[in-house]
């Protein structure tokens, strides 16, 4: 067999499989990369909202972290929810010296509604974990939340992706237009070209884990070598395919399909 790609991710959980650790593995399983994960924050959450979260003590993190660095090769890495300014802390030190493409999902809010990171620790991760990363991936409100700027168009999100890159120094930004009306547009800046990226837009409530899935998706490729590009363009296949073929469970917002594009495949059915 040949040599495993090896993706990890630093996350929260969610026990209903939808977002979160559970999704981001899902992913990398069906992009046929290695999965690990290193969980920050233990979260009761299902397809209506977030009901409890509890932190991991920081001890406990880098435990798992070192558990991965010490043994594992990692080929590329994402963080997802990341709480507080002590976990930030930790985690820069740590993954400063691995020289792998970083993904960062900056997630800040769920789908539900409801916030994952501590108000103080939103301005620690643009100044401190930004600059890090290969790639962040934030949606309209967390692009907005990190250039302090609101965006109401295609061409403020074009300005963001760039303020991203040029004021904040992330490594390239994927601003993503979901939040807009029409399609599905977004916008990856990696320092010298602006690309666009978009499909028709899906009318379904179940998203629940799209942002995971769609980074992730990401991470895994970038893992297998992919430029970072070819990474985005097909990682937005994948998670169209995703939220195309999305599961009505639950009552609240559902659960994308992670195996969409691998029944695709076999079916030819893209409908």
């Amino acid at each position: 067999m040949k040599e495993a790609h090896c993706a990890l991710t630093i996350a929260g959980t969610d026990p209903t499989g939808g977002a979160g650790i559970q999704a981001d593995l899902k992913t990398f399983q069906e992009l046929q990369s290695y999965g690990m994960s290193v969980i920050t924050s233990v979260v009761a959450q299902n397809t209506t909202g977030v009901q409890d979260v509890h932190h991991l003590p920081i001890g406990m993190i880098e435990e798992q972290l070192d558990s991965v660095f010490s043994d594992m090769p990692v080929h590329a890495f994402k963080t997802g929810m990341i709480a507080n300014i002590d976990m930030m802390k930790s985690l820069k030190a740590k993954i400063s010296k691995i020289g792998v493409p970083y993904v960062m999902d900056p997630v800040m809010v769920a789908t539900s509604g409801d916030a994952l990171v501590a108000e103080n620790a939103r301005d620690y991760l643009r100044e401190h974990l930004l600059p890090l990363t290969a790639i962040v991936t934030p949606n309209i409100p967390e692009t907005e939340f990190l250039t302090g700027k609101k965006i109401y168009s295609l061409d403020d999100m074009k300005d963001a992706a760039v303020m991203l890159v040029e004021k904040y120094k992330a490594g390239a930004a994927l601003v993503k237009g979901g939040h807009l009306d029409g399609d599905a547009t977004d916008f990856l800046y990696d320092g010298t070209d602006l690309s666009v990226f978009s499909e028709p837009r899906i009318d379904t409530k179940n998203t629940h884990g799209t942002g995971c899935t769609y980074s992730a998706a990401i991470t895994a490729y970038l893992s297998q070598g992919l430029s970072l590009k070819e990474a985005v363009q097909k990682s937005k296949k994948f998670v169209t395919a995703a939220i195309k073929h999305s599961f009505d469970l639950g009552s609240g917002n559902g659960p994308t399909n992670h195996w969409a594009g691998r029944h695709e495949r076999l079916t030819g059915n893209r409908s």
